[in-house]
Parts: structure tokens; C-alpha cells; sequence
């Protein structure tokens, strides 16, 4: 049985308002699903970007405001949204505590590809979680194995 404590799950720093965490994907032997945890402080965003899979984000904490498509609205504890795959979509906190969203991916491998590199400019524009390793780069750089 694969158990994940999200209380204590590592996360790394996206930037001073951002931590981000994938603690279940095909790398952790998840067959058709993975996670991503986001931990965003006041005024914090996740930037604009698509997935290649369908997304259930899940506000476990604080409010957010999501965009997905042309579309935005509120989003407090206890309520969902549905990215579907490739929709362009962002999240920022508007409340005044920390928000954490748990987004459910239809799938155990995800490529997101960022309009703008979340690190800043020449950072890494696409990410791939699940696989052997996970790989960050930015979208003009050529993937090598």
C-alpha cells in the first residue's frame, strides 16, 4: 500500500510564495494516476500553463482564484475544479492565509508546459513528472537522454 502524508510531504520552492510537491506518479509505481500538492502563500501564483492530462484540482485550504479556458471563479476549501487536458489554466491565492491544492492528474506521467518559465526568464518552461526521472527544461532546449 502506497501511503503519502501531506502534512509532511517534501516540496520544493517554484519561488518565494510557491512549494510544489509530486508525491504519487509512475515513478512511485502509480499505474494510471498522479498528484501534485501545491502549498501557495498570499498573493502567490501557480502560472498559466496546460497539461497533457485531465486535472482535478482540489482546495484542501485557503481560496484561490482558478482560470482554466477563458473562464475564472473562486475556489474555497472543500471545492473542485476540472482542468481538461491541454486547457490553458492558473491559480492564484486571494485569500490571507496559505492555500494547498491537491490537483489528481487522469493519468501516472504529465507533461505541463508553461507560457512563461516559472523560475524566471531562461528557466525551465516544460515539466515531465513520472518516468525514470523527472525533467524540467526550457522549451527552446533540445531533449537528450
Amino acid at each position: 500500500m502506497q501511503v503519502v502524508d501531506l502534512n509532511t510531504v517534501q516540496s520544493m520552492p517554484i519561488d518565494e510564495r510557491l512549494n510544489v510537491a509530486f508525491p504519487v506518479h509512475s515513478g512511485t509505481g502509480c499505474a494510471a494516476s498522479a498528484a501534485v500538492w501545491m502549498e501557495i502563500a498570499p498573493g502567490g501564483t501557480v502560472q498559466e500553463h496546460t497539461d497533457s492530462a485531465e486535472e482535478l484540482l482540489y482546495v484542501a485550504r485557503g481560496e484561490v482564484e482558478a482560470t482554466i479556458g477563458d473562464e475564472t471563479g473562486t475556489l474555497g476549501a472543500g471545492e473542485l475544479a476540472v482542468v481538461p487536458a491541454m486547457a490553458l489554466h492558473s491559480l492564484r491565492n486571494v485569500g490571507d492565509e496559505e492555500a494547498r491544492v491537491l490537483g489528481f492528474f487522469a493519468g501516472s506521467a504529465n507533461v505541463a508546459t508553461f507560457t512563461a518559465p516559472p523560475h524566471g526568464p531562461g528557466g525551465p518552461q516544460i515539466f515531465v513528472i513520472g518516468g525514470p526521472m523527472p525533467i524540467a527544461l526550457p522549451l527552446e532546449a533540445p531533449v537528450t537522454a
